[in-house]
C-alpha cells in the first residue's frame, strides 16, 4: 500500500520559538525576556547577558503581531515636519541630518517614518494618533517655534522624544542644540574685520527659535559695532532667497555684504548678483550659514559656517536611543558650534 499523502505537512517549518521558550532556556521569567530584548532597565548585567546570549544563539526576534497585541510599537522613530515639501526637496541640511539619524538607528533595526504636513496643528494631530495607535517607539521634533506647545504635548503623551534646536534651557523633553548665536556672531565679526558697515541678512522663518537666536546675534553685533544690518525674512526657499537678494542689492546705498541662513538661498542670491552685473566679492560679499557641496561647487566658492550635519543626525539618534531605553530626566546636549570657513566670496568692500 502506498504511503498516505500528507500534502505539504511534512515540509512545514518547525514551530516558531516564543518568548516562553526563551524564558525557559535562560531560566528567567517572560517579563525579563521582554525587558532584555527591548533594552529597558531593570535587570542585572549578568541576567541581561544570559537572556541575550540565548536570543543571539537562536536568532530569535519577538513576533510583531504579538508585540502589537500587547501595545508595543514597531521599531519605528517618527518625524513630522511642517514645511513646504518643495523647500525640503532642495535643502541639503535635511538630507544630511536624516541620513545621519537613520544610519545610527539602522544599526538597531529601527526605521524612520517621515511625514510632511501643512502646519503645527496637523503635526499635533499626528502625534496624538501615533500615540493612540502605538505607532512609533520615539519621536524627533524639528523646527522648534517660539512658545512651541509640542514638547509638552509629546511629554504628556508619554512618547520618548528628542528636540533638535532648543536653546539649551530646561524643557519637558531631551534636546540637542547648536549655539546659533555664537555662530552668527562669527560671521558678522568676519565681515566687520573686512571693513563692511552695511550688511544684509536673509533670514529663515522668524517663528523658529533658531532664527530668533540668529536675529538676536545680529542685534548684539549691531549694538557693539555700530554696523547697519537689514534682515529680510523668508521661508528658506531659493525663490524667496532670490527675491530678498534683489531687494537688498537695489537698496541705496547698496549693501556690501549679504548673509544667508542656508546655502540654497546663498546660491540663489549669488545667481541674482550675477544677473544684475554685481561682481562677487568685488562689489558684494556673500556668506552662507550652512556649508554643503553647493557652497564649494558655486563660483566663486562661498564662505560658510561648516558643521558635520551627518554627525548631528547621529548625535540626535544616540540621544533618542538613550531616552527610549532609560526614560531618563530630560537633558540638553550641545552639539559643536559651526566653524567659519573663509573662501572666495568674501573680501573688503570696494573702495573700503
Amino acid at each position: 500500500m502506498p504511503p498516505k499523502n500528507h500534502g505539504s505537512r511534512a515540509e512545514e517549518a518547525p514551530p516558531r520559538l516564543r518568548s516562553t521558550d526563551i524564558a525557559r532556556l535562560a531560566g528567567v521569567s517572560v517579563a525579563a525576556v521582554s525587558i532584555a530584548v527591548n533594552g529597558r532597565p531593570g535587570l542585572s548585567d549578568a541576567t541581561r547577558k544570559r537572556i541575550l546570549d540565548v536570543v543571539d544563539e537562536l536568532n530569535w526576534r519577538p513576533h510583531r503581531a504579538a508585540r502589537a497585541l500587547k501595545g508595543a510599537a514597531s521599531d519605528v522613530v517618527g518625524i513630522v515636519i511642517a514645511r513646504p515639501a518643495r523647500t525640503l526637496g532642495v535643502e541639503p541640511f535635511f538630507a544630511q541630518f536624516l541620513s545621519g539619524l537613520q544610519s545610527c538607528l539602522s544599526n538597531r533595526g529601527i526605521a524612520t517614518q517621515l511625514l510632511i504636513v501643512e502646519d503645527t496643528e496637523a503635526q499635533t494631530a499626528v502625534y496624538r494618533r501615533w500615540a493612540a495607535e502605538n505607532r512609533v517607539d520615539g519621536l524627533v521634533l524639528l523646527d522648534l517655534a517660539v512658545d512651541d506647545t509640542r514638547p509638552q504635548l509629546v511629554a504628556d503623551l508619554g512618547i520618548p522624544a528628542v528636540v533638535l534646536g532648543s536653546h539649551g534651557n530646561p524643557m519637558p523633553l531631551a534636546s540637542v542644540w547648536v549655539d546659533d548665536h555664537a555662530a552668527t556672531v562669527s560671521i558678522l565679526r568676519h565681515l566687520v574685520s573686512l571693513g563692511h558697515r552695511r550688511v544684509g541678512h536673509v533670514s529663515g522663518t522668524v517663528a523658529y527659535q533658531h532664527t530668533q537666536r540668529r536675529l538676536r546675534a545680529v542685534a548684539d553685533v549691531r549694538e557693539s559695532t555700530g554696523i547697519d544690518v537689514t534682515s529680510v525674512a523668508t521661508d528658506y526657499s531659493d525663490a524667496q532667497g532670490a527675491s530678498a537678494t534683489r531687494r537688498l542689492l537695489e537698496a541705496s546705498p547698496r549693501h556690501t555684504a549679504i548673509v544667508y541662513d542656508n546655502d540654497v538661498m546663498a546660491v540663489a542670491g549669488l545667481g541674482v548678483a550675477t544677473e544684475m552685473g554685481i561682481p562677487v566679492p568685488g562689489e558684494v560679499s556673500v556668506v552662507s550659514f550652512d556649508d554643503s557641496v553647493l557652497t564649494t561647487m558655486a563660483h566663486p566658492s562661498l564662505t560658510a559656517l561648516t558643521r558635520d550635519t551627518f554627525a548631528l543626525g547621529t548625535l540626535t539618534a544616540t540621544e533618542l536611543l538613550r531616552v527610549m531605553a532609560e526614560r531618563p530626566a530630560p537633558r540638553a546636549v550641545q552639539a559643536p558650534t559651526p566653524r567659519l570657513v573663509v573662501r572666495q566670496s568674501t573680501a573688503p568692500p570696494a573702495g573700503g
